[in-house]
């Protein structure tokens, strides 16, 4: 499904390209901050969405080249965690893991508007739009065995090394509406298609040689060397979503149609 949403995403994008060619372009340029959530599915919450929601927050500057393209990019802060002792499912009680990680993000997105919008016009007050790009972050996992959040990427704990910094493809829906002359709301759901399948740690299956530490907390029989710790053929998700405000700043290049 995700790949399918990309595709439509795209295809919507450069269709809109083509209708819009002879249009007349305006310039609007807007800093603006994001305040909401964040969580995570992975191995530890498998389907869980908004399941162990924490706080989240960003700032970006938005660059509208006509009334329905913009591009954004910006900066979030967030934070992810699982725990099997919360899924209520048997198998993950007993396998007994736990992780936190802070998610640091840098975003380069563009966004698709479906109908005309802009800020302070009488006319184009809201929109829903559609929006994907590329970013790069930054997690560092911890887990709690009873002793305080201990960082697990440097244990090895599946005998793998996996790198903290990672790319990702940032893509969701959302709406805008004006709120007054030079500024405008939004709200927006974000999912991030990672490449990793260690956010939380978890991927594979127990090592022959444990650190004999780490995120599998209390020893048992499913830890046992060669036992499947997680599920290897799929990749870890993480989420951004909330309202975001933003100004408009002084155009030093203004259009004299910037009133149409």
């Amino acid at each position: 499904m995700p790949k399918r949403l990309l595709i439509l995403l795209f295809f919507l994008t450069a269709l809109s390209g083509f209708s819009q060619a002879r249009k007349r372009t305006f310039r609007q340029r807007e800093l603006g901050f994001f305040g909401g959530g964040s969580y995570y599915i992975g191995d530890i919450n498998t389907r869980n969405h908004f399941l162990a929601t924490h706080p989240a927050g960003g700032i970006f500057f938005r660059y509208s080249t006509n009334y329905r393209y913009a591009f954004r990019f910006g900066l979030n802060y967030g934070s992810i965690s699982g725990n099997d002792a919360a899924s209520g499912e048997p198998d993950q009680i007993e396998r007994n893991l736990n992780f936190k990680s802070k998610i640091y993000e840098a975003f380069s997105i563009a966004e698709f508007n479906f109908v005309e919008y802009r800020i302070g016009h009488d006319r184009f007050r809201f929109t829903f739009f559609i929006f994907a790009g590329l970013g790069g972050y930054m997690f560092n996992p911890t887990t709690n065995t009873g002793n305080g959040d201990q960082p697990v990427y440097q244990l090895h704990n599946e005998g793998t090394a996996y790198s903290r910094y990672q790319l990702c493809v940032p893509f969701g829906v959302g709406m805008k509406w004006t709120i007054a002359e030079k500024v405008g709301m939004s709200f927006e759901w974000g999912p991030r298609r990672t490449f990793t399948d260690f956010l939380d740690d978890v991927s594979g299956t127990y090592p022959e040689n444990p650190s004999g530490s780490g995120i599998e907390g209390v020893p048992n029989a499913t830890s046992a060397p060669g036992n499947m710790r997680g599920n290897p053929r799929t990749r870890d998700w993480y989420f951004f979503f909330g309202l975001s405000i933003s100004f408009a700043l002084p155009d030093p290049h203004r259009q004299c149609h910037q009133s149409l």
